[in-house]
């Protein structure tokens, strides 16, 4: 036996692999290559090349190969050209071939002697029959009929002399007696897809193994009604298993396809491999263990033979994440995590020293321990899909954006999302009428107004004059300002400003901004710094700032906002002299001039308005709720805001993504109608020709029940015409063709609709209910 892997590269790669009775000697076998090898302590040494001759006909390529386990000198092949082949080692010429088969038509796949009896091989081919040969007469005995396309793998059992097991490409596993060929006794569907191979338990009398293309291996329990014990899913095509011997639950697998590596499962705990042999560098073809739990050997497409020990393999469960999470429909999350194991105290190492206590096999799973939290939210989500159906069947997505708003904002509200009925709501207040609905805001600056302002409170610098507000001239004059009643200490300012100084001018309308109010409560003679003041709003116009922005004039504002009733006594020392008054009041657009007659206020430049743009408000909203798995939220805003979506720095891929995955939750809750809806709003290509794509419907001929290769009514494998008559007429449809889904009956529509005006079953009797819609 030997101590570490061992592997040999051959000139081809062989299909199949076979050992003798005793295990000291292997046969490779393939389309290119068959070779005997026997095995030393860690090296192979070839015995015999069988493919010799001067004709090197397709008897030589081999899709399986089988060894004779009482008679150590007989071989049996299994031909790509449909015949099976005994080879004679013991033959003194060159040539090893005894006889040949040829009763099969098609290709055999497999080939197996019999347990108990060496003279008996059973083969299975491609032409859905499976023969008994027998050496000793040189003929198929008997010839059994599985009624399907073609066998994949026979194996006869050990533990029932004339039980053999078939399994075919259809998914179904017969099981036949030797003495009855005529029929089998058991049958059944086992897989979804074509079955590649099958295995018989070597302890368990009753446990059969299939292997299938549908990425499984399943274990079948045939004491009475088959039933499938254990289940093994695979990442790939399973080719290829045998049972481990000595070991009940583990069984070997090479896939068919993608995966190069050679997998032992324990059929216990199926969904990660209880070891793993990664030495091939392609898919492995052949397996056969050497009669021994601990060694095995494998062929492989990348022309390799491999020597395998069970202590080199590689034990992915101990690689495996410890801990997992999951969250299922109702919100709740589940969380597993390893535990630590107890380790053995000081008493126990000493007890199992002196008991001589034997070191626990390494044929067990890697021990661990977990615990499993479940978590649980608060509040019930069991109304998660009332809530996105309410929502998807009743949002508003075309039309103007205000009733679109309003009316999502209502549904979400009532169906409890008050987070996404608030986020309608400033949607509607960002993007509708941002400036509010003051009619004063809306309307156009004329010139009248400009002048009136310009008289009014400004002036320009071109004359090389300074100008005052009216009311400081008038204050010279001795003449009280207008909106001002003179008479001693209780005079009072009027609420209202008189219409000569009315500022609520066209400059008034569009911004808002607060300055002091002249409305005060008087103190004394002069109140300066004193007393709550009240904020005057000013609102101009956007167009007329850019109208004077556009001028190269300067503006000038008196330095007081009214003039002084009379002359300021000493007691109340100057302004600038107070605290609340900084001397420095200079900025880079504005200057201060201050002389000995009344000062007024220089602007050189006014700075251009800025409004502010909700685009970055409502893009973080919308990734936000896509980021918390609130799709349909995300989407829908994103539909009902239309051409105002270009100006959102959101890329295209982001919203196709968003998109497409508002339609799969839909197409889950079967919302057709709504994701038809939101295809047809959609602008992306791609999903907007996603109700484009043409839908194919296969017919086949009713005569010989095949598949139409052409569009055309006439059929090319039996060329009738039967399958597009009509059942009213019996004339060949050439136009519109209807048919009933549930009979395959039909004919021209003016016909059926006819039919169906004053009748309810199908016009040629075969007694279907039809339904015309």
């Amino acid at each position: 036996m030997t101590s570490k892997t061992s592997f040999i590269v051959n000139e081809a790669p062989a299909n199949a692999l076979a050992l003798n009775s005793d295990n000291s000697q292997v046969v490779i076998a393939g389309r290119n290559v068959f070779k005997i090898f026997s095995l030393l302590e860690d090296k192979f040494e070839e015995v015999c090349n069988l493919r010799v001759g001067k004709n090197l006909n397709l008897n030589f390529s081999c899709n399986d190969v089988a060894w004779n386990l009482a008679e150590d000198h007989i071989l049996a092949t299994a031909a790509t050209n449909g015949a099976v082949v005994v080879w004679n080692l013991s033959r003194p010429s060159r040539s090893k071939q005894e006889h040949v088969f040829v009763d099969h038509k098609r290709t055999v796949n497999k080939v197996s002697f019999h347990m108990t009896e060496p003279m008996w091989l059973i083969s299975g081919s491609q032409d859905g029959t499976m023969k008994c040969f027998d050496l000793r007469t040189k003929e198929a005995t008997r010839t059994f009929y599985s009624n399907t396309e073609s066998v994949r793998d026979v194996q006869f059992s050990p533990h029932q002399a004339h039980t053999f097991a078939a399994v075919s490409e259809n998914g179904h596993v017969q099981l036949w007696d030797l003495r009855r060929p005529e029929k089998y006794y058991q049958h059944f569907a086992a897989h979804s897809g074509p079955i590649f191979a099958c295995d018989w338990h070597p302890i368990e009398p009753t446990w059969l193994a299939t292997a299938s293309r549908d990425k499984s291996i399943k274990v079948w329990d045939l004491t009475a009604k088959p039933s499938c014990d254990y289940n093994i899913p695979t990442i790939a095509s399973v080719g290829r298993i045998k049972w481990r011997p000595n070991r009940k639950y583990h069984i070997a697998s090479c896939a068919l396809v993608v995966d190069c590596s050679i997998s032992v499962w324990d059929i216990r705990r199926p969904y990660i491999p209880f070891a793993s042999f990664d030495e091939h560098k392609d898919v492995a073809t052949g397996i056969a263990w050497r009669g021994d739990p601990q060694s095995f050997l494998s062929t492989s497409r990348d022309c390799t033979l491999y020597h395998h020990i069970f202590q080199d393999a590689s034990r992915p469960a101990s690689k495996a994440n410890p801990q997992g999470i999951a969250l299922n429909m109702k919100g709740e999350v589940a969380y597993a995590c390893r535990t630590t194991v107890n380790t053995p105290t000081s008493v126990e190492q000493i007890t199992n020293k002196i008991m001589r206590k034997a070191p626990a096999s390494n044929d067990t799973f890697c021990q661990a321990s977990s615990w499993m939290h479940k978590f649980t939210p608060l509040i019930s989500s069991n109304r998660e899909p009332k809530w996105f159906k309410i929502c998807a069947e009743n949002y508003l997505l075309s039309g103007r954006l205000n009733e679109i708003c309003d009316h999502n904002s209502f549904v979400a509200s009532n169906a409890g999302r008050n987070d996404v009925s608030t986020i309608w709501s400033i949607i509607k207040t960002c993007f509708e009428n941002p400036l509010g609905n003051n009619n004063t805001a809306r309307r156009p600056v004329s010139e009248q107004d400009v002048n009136t302002l310009n008289l009014a409170h400004l002036s320009t610098n071109n004359d090389q004059s300074n100008t005052v507000f009216e009311n400081d001239v008038k204050s010279q004059q001795g003449e009280a300002a207008p909106g001002i009643v003179s008479g001693g200490d209780d005079e009072t300012e009027t609420d209202e400003p008189p219409e000569s100084q009315n500022f609520a001018g066209p400059f008034l309308s569009s911004y808002r901004r607060s300055l002091p109010s002249y409305k005060r409560q008087l103190k004394g003679d002069f109140s300066f710094g004193e007393g709550e003041l009240e904020p005057l709003t000013i609102e101009y116009n956007g167009a007329f700032i850019d109208n004077m922005i556009g001028n190269d004039n300067d503006w000038s504002l008196p330095k007081e906002a009214f003039p002084l009733r009379h002359e300021i006594q000493n007691r109340s020392p100057p302004p600038e002299q107070f605290p609340n008054h900084s001397p420095d009041l200079n900025d880079d657009n504005i200057s201060i001039m201050v002389e000995d007659q009344p000062c007024q206020l220089i602007v050189t430049s006014v700075p251009k308005l800025t409004f502010w743009n909700p685009n970055c408000l409502v893009e973080d909203a919308l990734r936000h709720h896509a980021n918390i798995r609130d799709i349909q939220t995300a989407a829908c805003v994103l539909i009902a805001l239309g051409d105002r979506r270009k100006d959102l720095k959101i890329e295209l891929a982001v919203q196709e993504h968003w998109l497409l995955e508002y339609l799969e939750m839909l197409n889950k809750f079967r919302l057709w109608e709504v994701a038809t809806r939101i295809i047809q709003l959609a602008w992306i290509p791609s999903i907007s020709q996603m109700n484009q794509q043409s839908t194919t419907i296969h017919a086949s001929c009713s005569a010989c029940t095949k598949a139409l290769q052409r569009s055309a009514w006439l059929c090319d494998r039996c060329h009738s015409s039967q399958h597009a008559l009509c059942s009213i007429c019996h004339q060949v449809v050439r136009g519109i063709y209807v048919w009933c889904q549930g009979c395959s009956h039909g004919g021209h529509v003016n016909h059926i609709n006819e039919w169906f005006n004053t009748n309810k079953q199908c016009p040629t009797g075969c007694g279907h209910a039809c339904e015309y819609t």
